[in-house]
């Protein structure tokens, strides 16, 4: 449905300077896609070169079978032909009009479509209908809740059935409890639609929860792209490990690797762990996720078990439905997650990283 090549757009020389460089990606029909990446990392951007608000130095973009922009050739086609949805940040929701007005307004100013009044109101109310806003048609905008704004931004970004659907951060500036409800809410409602939707965020439960495919981002290019499974149990360089999920990272030198694993001296000692092919001998680093470390009662002689270290407890932190546990081995703080509520503090354990779950990573992005 999309393809993106080596699309570049550049505000300034230099690494600093913002935007994007060389970033290549496809999106399948009636996928789910997010670019996900901290502030200034480049992907709202990427997502504004694709809806024709911003028009990159250089590149190549199609929708389906419509080229959109081509550098070589000089085509840039206007965002209002391109037959796409969006719904910003802000929701860009009219307050003057009502909602059944604001759901129409595509339907009227479209290029190259005259609907009748009675296709306006059937298509506006269906689509209402969808996201739960029929019975507040006649309302002001302006009265709505932030939620019922953000189903209003997006009954107005899917009304004309469009091609492809961007949304740019759209749960950002709702409370935490809403977030999470309507999070859930839009993937329902891509999927019963069937759209497909390109997603920036930069939230990592967001893109995780949500997506078919994820690519993370940092300092304009994308550093990996892949599943949400594939992005948070396999990340592919230090950035992604540590920007998507949280994570205890040993750096350390590879001493040798061997049917799918490595061996690595770290700080806390020396640790056997999963490696891809693709690890570079150096630098190099080893990544365990806090709820895959086995906390235990101290138990024998130190060390005396493969990636099992001696450690004190110094912080407990009860979240409810998990605690979090600071162990103190060596020089180094673990983060340790578990549903055990068992450890008082200050006392001697073991950590033990189970070698399967610990993975031998690139030390660089």
């Amino acid at each position: 449905m999309l393809h993106v090549e080596t699309l570049t757009k550049l505000y300034a020389p230099g690494e600093s300077g913002g935007g994007i460089r060389g970033v290549s990606f496809d999106v399948a029909d009636g996928e789910f896609y997010t670019l996900l990446g901290p502030s200034g990392c480049g992907k709202t951007t990427t997502l504004r070169s694709i809806a024709g608000l911003e028009e990159p130095s250089s590149g190549r973009m199609t929708i389906a079978d419509l080229v959109i922009f081509d550098s070589a050739k000089g085509t840039f086609v206007p965002a209002n032909q391109r037959r796409l949805g969006m719904v910003f940040q802000s929701y860009a929701v009219w307050p003057h009009m009502s909602v059944f007005d604001n759901t129409a307004f595509p339907l009227r100013m479209l290029p190259g479509k005259r609907w009748g009044d009675a296709d306006i109101r059937r298509r506006a109310m269906r689509t209402l209908e969808t996201v739960g806003l029929a019975e507040f048609a006649s309302r002001s905008a302006a009265l709505l809740s932030g939620g019922q704004q953000q189903r209003l931004a997006l009954a107005r970004a899917l009304v004309a059935e469009p091609s492809l659907l961007l949304l740019d951060e759209p749960l950002s500036n709702l409370d935490a409890l809403l977030r999470e409800q309507m999070r859930s809410e839009l993937c329902r409602l891509q999927k019963e639609v069937g759209v497909t939707a390109v997603y920036v965020t930069h939230d990592q439960s967001e893109a995780l929860a949500l997506s078919d495919r994820i690519a993370v981002m940092h300092r304009g290019r994308i550093s990996q792209i892949g599943t949400p499974s594939e992005i948070y149990r396999q990340p592919r360089n230090v950035f992604v490990a540590t920007f998507v999920g949280r994570s205890n990272l040993l750096r350390g030198e590879l001493l040798e690797r061997n049917n799918g694993y490595a061996r690595i001296a770290t700080a806390v000692g020396l640790v056997v762990c999963a490696a891809p092919t693709a690890v570079a001998a150096v630098p190099v680093a080893a990544l365990i996720r806090p709820e895959h470390v086995v906390l235990t009662a101290a138990a024998g002689p130190d060390g005396t078990a493969v990636n099992r270290f001696r450690g004190r407890v110094r912080q407990i932190a009860f979240l409810g439905e998990a605690t979090e546990y600071v162990v103190q081995v060596g020089d180094v703080e673990i983060l340790v997650r578990g549903m055990a509520d068992q450890y008082d503090g200050s006392e001697n354990v073991d950590v033990h990283f189970p070698p399967e779950k610990m993975l031998a990573i690139d030390d660089q992005t």
